[in-house]
């Protein structure tokens, strides 16, 4: 019920608002996000596509496998660090060395980097090596590193929760932005459900559900989406249909072989294999490939 002893306007500033600041507004045009000093705009007209491993687990693996993905049109190397794990027996990255060996193999190639920081006392290290910064699904709601990845100044890949709402997700979006950095991209990545078969269940819907209620570039992560090698190619696809503005794939050169997410993990000719798929796709969706080489039909 409305005070008539305040002014309509201090009644309308004390009303809780979702989303502020990342909401869509009739009028405000859709954001691109891009990385300094690549051909790289996550929500322009290309897509972009994120690949690699999902830990750098030495300088030959990681070389590789950047060898590996911008023959095929990979604009942004990923590989994490710091990983974290369920178990606090299992892997859980190489830190600093790993950022080296990131920084250096993307450089070889003219990649940009994105890999995940987990801590606050990290965001100062991990901005020193990467070009994006990546806030994965189990810190989605770690506000002060939410806080802190933003006012890094360095573009956000912030993952959705593992069994984060949208107004969840994007609460987390305006945490971000609020600091004034504005260079936020969503991922989706999949939520947890009761069924088993798959690792995670992926949420395509929510593209252009996003794609209307929100001004910010939205991508797809078809491996952790899935947790099956081959189901990424065929979720990746229909992510793009559905109107992803790029994908985040995991990819390496001995899946087998990986210290971490190996059953998810595409080898380099099943990755080249779905990047010749996109051109068509991508074009049928009002769409290019993207500003890297990829392969032709």
């Amino acid at each position: 019920m409305r005070d008539e002893k305040r002014p309509a306007v201090e009644q309308f500033a004390s009303m809780p608002q979702k989303y502020r600041l990342v909401r869509s507004e009739p009028g405000r045009e859709r954001s691109i996000v891009r990385l300094d000093g690549y051909d790289v705009a996550f929500g322009g007209e290309a897509l972009v596509v994120c690949a690699g491993p999902c830990s750098v687990e030495s300088e030959e693996q990681i070389d590789e496998t950047a060898q590996a993905v911008v023959k095929c049109g990979a604009a942004v190397l990923r590989g994490g660090a710091f990983k974290p794990r369920t178990s606090p027996y299992a892997f859980q990255g190489l830190g600093e060395s790993a950022l080296k060996m990131l920084r250096a193999a993307a450089d070889r190639e003219g990649l940009a980097v994105v890999t995940e920081v987990l801590d606050v006392r990290h965001v100062e290290l991990v901005a020193e090596y990467a070009d994006m910064l990546q806030i994965g699904a189990r810190n989605m709601q770690n506000f002060s590193l939410l806080r802190e990845a933003g006012e890094s100044g360095k573009p956000v890949l912030l993952k959705r929760g593992l069994a984060a709402t949208v107004d969840e997700w994007l609460m987390a979006a305006e945490y971000i932005v609020l600091t004034g950095n504005e260079r936020v991209v969503l991922c989706e990545r999949g939520v947890r459900s009761f069924d088993s078969a798959t690792r995670n269940l992926l949420d395509l819907a929510v593209i252009p559900l996003l794609h209307q209620i929100t001004h910010l570039p939205v991508i797809v992560d078809p491996s952790h989406g899935t947790g099956i090698a081959r189901l990424v190619e065929p979720m990746a696809l229909a992510a793009i249909a559905a109107g992803a503005d790029g994908l985040l794939v995991e990819v390496h050169p001995e899946p087998h072989s990986a210290a971490s997410d190996g059953a998810q993990s595409l080898r380099p000719s099943e990755f080249a294999k779905l990047m010749r798929s996109l051109p068509e796709l991508a074009a049928a969706s009002g769409r290019t490939a993207g500003p890297g080489a990829f392969l032709p039909a």
